[in-house]
């Protein structure tokens, strides 16, 4: 009780507020964009994100893992949920069986995770993602997330008018001024300041959108107006399912890139039982992603930066901007208000935020020794990914429906080569080899 009356958890809990609520804002309303649904469906959404990713950071400290990392919708669903929107659009999938198929998928994911941490499989599972596979994963997410941010920036729209949307240049300039102004404020200001410059971002860049630019009136959202599948309702789409059960059991890295990068900051080795509870939850989170059109949940690996520049790590401050973040999804106009959010301010705000994980990137690949000859464990799957990413969704359209949502995502691509190569070779033999000194001849 004592902690709880302390001003300093307050306000630490303020700064976990504003991580938490600039991660989140962004996610629900460009889904909901993506798959064209209305505006009132799309306040619902935000609303009820609040409320679970309130919950979820609770939980994770009450009875998962039990540190301060941020639980949240996933940055790699999200990334994958985008891809698919816009490859079914080029390849004339309904949006509507994409989402009824996006729903089964998710629930299928959701089951998995619960069972692997009811089972305890987690740490088995840890032992395949090498720092060489977490190096692909981090520089080949950053990708992903960056080029749909900066496809945002741009003006150009989510869904279907996504192929025939168009740069707006005058969007485009307000969008790139505020990721500049971001990039200074992150570079430049003192560091009370500068852990705001995501917040600043958003609250100056949506003033200077509604000055220069028509925005609509917030949308009203009546009380807890929740609704099951608004994605879509459940459908078999073999192809779909097959590569969202693969990015559930892939989003798994981020449970392993989060606990073991915040190891050394709490002094000790996360124990079988975190694993265990934090999986379980996440499961259990994912499960209702599924039945209300929410990106699926899982720890942020983000948090360790907000950890490092903060230095933050009770989690009585944590647990307090969780609560005060289930109390903004509690009030039906906040989510009304917040779902005005201009697209473009958010996407240039997490531009910024995102490009961070270069240097996460290069943090696990310092930990492998590269030579020219074993450089291709990171290489083949780096390269391929960022390829695939490069292509037009049409150039697909050859390949069989049953693999074909997998194959053209370069992040799920890149991400399965790294862990069959990185896991079928012994990489750390190869190019080690001394040559033996010739003997002299007599």
């Amino acid at each position: 009780m004592k902690e709880l009356l302390k001003s300093s958890n307050w306000f630490s809990g303020l700064q976990w507020l504003f991580f938490i609520f600039t991660n989140i804002i962004v996610i629900p309303i460009t889904v909901g964009a993506a798959f064209n649904l209305p505006q009132e469906t799309i306040v619902s959404m935000l609303q009820l994100s609040f409320i679970v990713t309130g919950i979820a950071c609770m939980l994770q400290a009450f009875i998962g893992h039990k540190r301060a990392i941020m639980e949240g919708q996933s940055g790699l669903w999200w990334g994958v949920i985008l891809t698919l929107v816009n490859t079914a659009v080029a390849q004339g999938v309904p949006l509507q069986e994409l989402g009824g198929s996006l729903t089964v998928g998710v629930l299928i994911s959701g089951a998995i995770t619960v069972i692997i941490g009811l089972s305890g499989a987690g740490p088995h599972l840890a032992k395949l993602f090498s720092p060489a596979v977490m190096g692909v994963f981090m520089f080949l997410f950053g990708v992903q997330l960056v080029g749909i941010f900066m496809k945002g920036m741009l003006g150009i729209p989510f869904g279907n008018d996504a192929e025939s949307g168009a740069i707006d240049v005058s969007v485009s300039l307000l969008s790139i001024v505020i990721a500049i102004i971001v990039i200074i404020i992150s570079v430049k200001a003192p560091s009370a300041i500068k852990r705001y410059s995501l917040l600043i971002g958003i609250v100056l860049g949506w003033i200077l959108f509604v000055i220069f630019f028509d925005s609509e009136p917030a949308a009203k959202a009546s009380s807890f107006n929740f609704e099951l599948f608004p994605l879509g309702h459940p459908s078999w789409n073999t192809g779909i399912i097959i590569t969202v059960v693969l990015t559930g059991l892939l989003n798994t890295a981020n449970t392993f890139g989060a606990l073991k990068g915040t190891d050394a900051m709490y002094q000790s080795m996360t124990t079988n039982k975190q694993y265990r509870s934090s999986f379980t939850i996440t499961g259990v989170l994912t499960l209702i992603a599924g039945l209300f059109g929410l990106v699926p949940y899982s720890p942020y690996v983000s948090s360790i930066g907000f950890l490092n520049q903060t230095g933050i790590i009770k989690r009585i401050p944590f647990i307090l901007g969780g609560f005060m973040f289930l109390l903004m999804g509690l009030i039906p106009s906040v989510g009304g208000f917040f779902s005005g959010l201009p697209l473009s301010i958010g996407s240039a705000v997490l531009f910024v935020s995102y490009l961070l994980l270069l240097n996460s990137s290069f943090q696990f690949f310092n930990q492998v020794s590269f030579n020219t000859t074993n450089v291709y464990r990171s290489s083949v799957p780096l390269f391929v990914g960022i390829i695939i990413m490069t292509m037009p969704a049409s150039y697909f359209l050859t390949l069989p429906s049953v693999i074909r949502p997998l194959v053209s995502s370069g992040l799920l691509v890149g991400i399965v080569l790294a862990l069959i190569l990185e896991n079928l070779f012994p990489w750390d033999r190869y190019g080690t080899e001394k040559e033996k000194p010739k003997k002299a001849r007599s």
